[in-house]
């Protein structure tokens, strides 16, 4: 199969269209064809930049807190204007107030449950965009190694905190090496492991609490399988296109590690 046979399902591949099957023959192509993973790296820049210019216009705290206000300080006597009867107007109002004021609570409820999901896609949406862009890359990996005492240690100072590996013996999973990784400009961790061909990455930052919008669930974003949980101050992510049972082995090496 030739390369251009290949490069028409990487925007699919990319927003998870591609079944299971298919994403893993692409991301084995990619693996050692330069030309495609080069391909794939430069859209995966491009979805970044898209997505961080639309958050750019998102509305902020203070632009509803306006709204809110406008609302609130709407004058009552006003509805008498206009009206044959002047008691009707703030009759009118008496009523209007807790059908508004319901209506106000139960759109601001909405966007708060919009805002978080939103959050959380970003969030699954930016690691799995570098899950894909590491393994696209000709140097997935700074530190080179299979062993936990090398990778472990190479990243002191580069990140402000320290974490534990699991022993893979008796596993199917191995460890390739890792990287410093960013999530919404913090450093973290990102290490690579792998399990019968199939990468997998784990990403490791400071827990940020709500202010990341997630949830300690599996779930799936585009085509691939993520599990994130919080443990001792720090958030993992585990980013996979393999199935959730691989997923929830190696989140349990890492539990027990911590």
């Amino acid at each position: 199969m030739g390369c251009e046979a290949w490069t028409v399902k990487l925007d699919a591949y990319l927003d998870g269209e591609l079944d299971s099957a298919g994403a893993r023959e692409l991301s084995g192509h990619m693996r050692g064809c330069g030309a495609c993973a080069a391909d794939a790296l430069e859209r995966v820049k491009v979805k970044r930049a898209v997505a961080v210019a639309g958050r750019r216009y998102e509305p902020g705290a203070e632009f509803r807190a306006q709204v809110l206000k406008s609302v609130a300080g709407m004058d009552p006597r006003s509805q008498t204007r206009d009206v044959g009867h002047p008691g009707r107007g703030w009759k009118w109002w008496v009523l209007a107030v807790p059908a508004l004021s319901v209506l106000m609570v139960s759109l601001l409820v909405n966007l708060y449950v919009e805002r978080g999901k939103g959050r959380r896609q970003l969030v699954y949406s930016e690691l799995v965009d570098r899950h894909v862009e590491t393994l696209a890359s000709a140097s997935p990996v700074d530190v080179v190694s299979t062993d936990r005492h090398t990778v472990k240690p190479w990243f002191q100072g580069k990140i402000p905190f320290a974490f534990n590996l699991p022993d893979l013996a008796g596993t199917d999973f191995t460890l390739l090496g890792g990287r410093v990784a960013y999530l919404a400009q913090a450093p973290g961790a990102q290490l690579i492991y792998q399990v019968r061909k199939h990468d997998i990455s784990i990403f490791i930052f400071q827990d940020q609490g709500r202010s990341m919008g997630v949830t300690s669930t599996p779930m799936r974003a585009l085509s691939f399988n993520v599990e994130n949980w919080s443990q001792n101050g720090l958030r993992y992510f585990v980013v996979g296109e393999v199935n959730p049972e691989d997923i929830e082995a190696l989140s349990k090496l890492l539990r027990d590690a911590g």
